[in-house]
């Protein structure tokens, strides 16, 4: 099964970590345009198509919400093994395209006295857009940064950003608690500042999720965020006190549906309650996908795009 690097655990945030524990319920920067001087419509966010063919979703074999809780046909044998040269390790050459390895670099920041290792790939500098991911436990800047695994998805974002004019960030968070939230809240703060403030996108994944959740507590951070991403991650049910759901910063959703490390149902609860309450969310499961289905699955031009139209 595929997996991410990382196991539950209970790191602490500002509030309790009994607050996240899922038996108890869980930066795309899409600017106002996507390439410079470009229109501010709505149509105008729009990430140009990238092997859509290979990577958009199959089979919706249940919707709802006019199309924001979706369940999507997934199947391991079809999805890994049809999919990789070596099964989770390295997909097919069709997946990816190398040539963006040109627009990428590792790149050491300074923030609030700490130092921050990021890759990133595509401008520093006026960025129509920006995306950080947030990778899990036992992760760092690479897996966010290796074209080949996770069926070349990561690939596909760094095409993505840099055929738009936006910028990929994937940092090596060192905790998930305050300080590591702090960090990655500098992070956005200082992104924003070289897109010329441009909002920005963060998507956090498995354990990476507690980073999520504390970023959405710094009014700061989430005034310079676009929206966030959950992907495969733990839900907070006091999510509602943040600053992020003052602001109603936009929320996407993936999980997988046989996920052994966050049960999907934690999720799904707290996407109902922000769905009945008119909050602007998406649901994506993965019907039958375990912990690391979303990093592998999630369609991110979908995704950016919902975000970039909220």
């Amino acid at each position: 099964m595929a997996r991410l690097c990382d196991e539950p655990g209970s790191p602490s945030l500002s509030v309790s970590t009994a607050h996240f524990c899922f038996r108890r319920l869980s930066a795309i920067v899409l600017s106002f345009g996507l390439v410079a001087g470009a229109t501010t419509s709505a149509a105008a966010q729009v990430l140009k198509p990238y092997k859509d063919d290979l990577f958009s979703y199959g089979t919706v074999l249940e919707q709802s919400d006019n199309g924001d809780y979706r369940v999507v046909d997934y199947q391991e044998l079809r999805d890994i093994n049809g999919r990789d040269e070596i099964p989770e390790r390295r997909v097919k050459r069709a997946f990816v395209s190398l040539g963006v390895k040109g627009d990428q670099v590792n790149e050491t920041i300074e923030i609030g006295g700490r130092s921050l290792d990021v890759t990133r790939v595509g401008r520093e500098q006026g960025a129509a857009f920006s995306v950080i991911f947030i990778h899990g436990r036992g992760g760092d800047r690479r897996l966010g940064a290796n074209d080949f695994s996770f069926g070349g998805n990561f690939n596909r974002l760094k095409n993505l950003a840099v055929a738009n004019g936006g910028v990929y960030y994937a940092p090596s968070v060192r905790s998930f608690d305050t300080a590591g939230a702090a960090d990655v809240a500098g992070l956005i703060k200082l992104v924003a500042e070289r897109s010329g403030g441009r909002p920005v996108v963060l998507a956090c994944a498995s354990m990476g999720s507690f980073i999520c959740w504390g970023v959405a507590r710094d009014a700061g951070a989430v005034a310079a965020l676009g929206g966030m991403m959950i992907m495969g991650g733990v839900a907070d049910p006091e999510f509602t006190k943040s600053a992020a759901y003052k602001a109603r910063l936009p929320m996407f959703f993936s999980h997988g549906s046989k996920d052994s490390v966050y049960p999907a149902e934690s999720q799904k609860a707290l996407y109902g309650a922000l769905k009945g309450q008119g909050y602007p969310t998406r649901f994506v499961l993965f019907e039958t996908g375990s912990h690391g289905t979303p990093v592998r699955m999630t369609d991110w031009r979908d995704a950016l795009n919902w975000i970039g139209s909220r």
